[in-house]
């Protein structure tokens, strides 16, 4: 199954265009199933040994290691997608995946902060570049709504900083404007003329103490740092300003579909 697997990650990357993130998340679930279901067979599997029983039985694994419904929903997704292609490709007549019923999942309320904790994790004191950087940071990330992974993807070029406007590459790879306010502005501003102190060596807007691009993991550390900071009692992650971002545009009258648009979500009903 192994020669099938690489085969579908590089459709994924090279036709079907989709993000570092998307094909690695592709490859870590196939290979947890292809290991699945050597443990079952005893043996290598190729993909004309799976059916559906073989499947559940992987379902019914994964609810013992105690994995949520939301990510096993996502595993069998994962398994829809790559069967299907490889009836496409003539390597199965039958997608063993296509009957399964997802697991069912709570309906949860996103987690947001009302206006007053916003202010308090994004005005983040210092005058050193690190905290110059931090608050451009939070200030990006709430005024715009855009995801973790987009804002440490972004370049130097991809902002407009007379306009007040970013270019966005969202999920697969879909390029989209969004508008950001005076605070973010100035916050951006202040970092630009320290960023230089870092040496960078790359294009990246936000790069590290060593001139590399700033990872997901440390705008998540920057994040959980200030929410210890200033007391907040929520459980508070980068998607919370992203969250939050939408529900204040919602309260102050903006419409679901241009919320949708700025968030970067394919269908109305995500946003929402």
């Amino acid at each position: 199954m192994q020669a099938e697997i690489a085969a579908f990650l590089r459709h994924l990357d090279r036709e079907r265009n989709a993000s570092l993130h998307t094909v690695r998340a592709y490859g870590e679930d196939l290979a947890q199933f292809a290991r699945h279901v050597r443990a079952e067979l005893g043996r290598d599997g190729h993909p004309r040994d799976v059916d559906h029983l073989l499947i559940r039985a992987f379902l019914a694994r994964l609810h013992r290691q105690g994995v949520k419904p939301v990510s096993s929903s996502r595993k069998l997704a994962t398994l829809r997608t790559f069967f299907r292609y490889l009836c496409r490709e003539g390597v199965l007549d039958r997608n063993p995946a296509r009957s399964l019923l997802s697991p069912r999942m709570e309906k949860r309320v996103p987690t947001y902060l009302d206006e007053r904790d916003v202010a308090l994790l994004v005005e983040m004191p210092g005058e050193e570049a690190a905290a110059m950087r931090g608050r451009a940071i939070l200030e990006l990330l709430y005024a715009t709504g855009i995801r973790c992974s987009e804002l440490v993807g972004l370049d130097v070029s991809e902002i407009d900083r007379s306009a007040r406007m970013i270019r966005v590459l969202g999920k697969g790879r879909k390029e989209r404007i969004v508008p950001f306010g005076s605070r973010a502005g100035a916050a951006i501003d202040t970092y630009l003329s320290v960023r230089h102190q870092s040496r960078p060596r790359t294009d990246a807007l936000f790069v590290n103490a060593r001139g590399g691009r700033l990872s997901d993991r440390s705008v998540r550390i920057l994040v959980a740092k200030r929410v210890k900071a200033v007391a907040l009692a929520h459980r508070v992650s980068p998607h919370t300003l992203r969250h939050s971002f939408a529900t204040h545009l919602l309260e102050r009258g903006a419409d679901l579909r241009a919320i949708q648009e700025l968030l970067g979500h394919a269908s109305l009903s995500r946003a929402k």
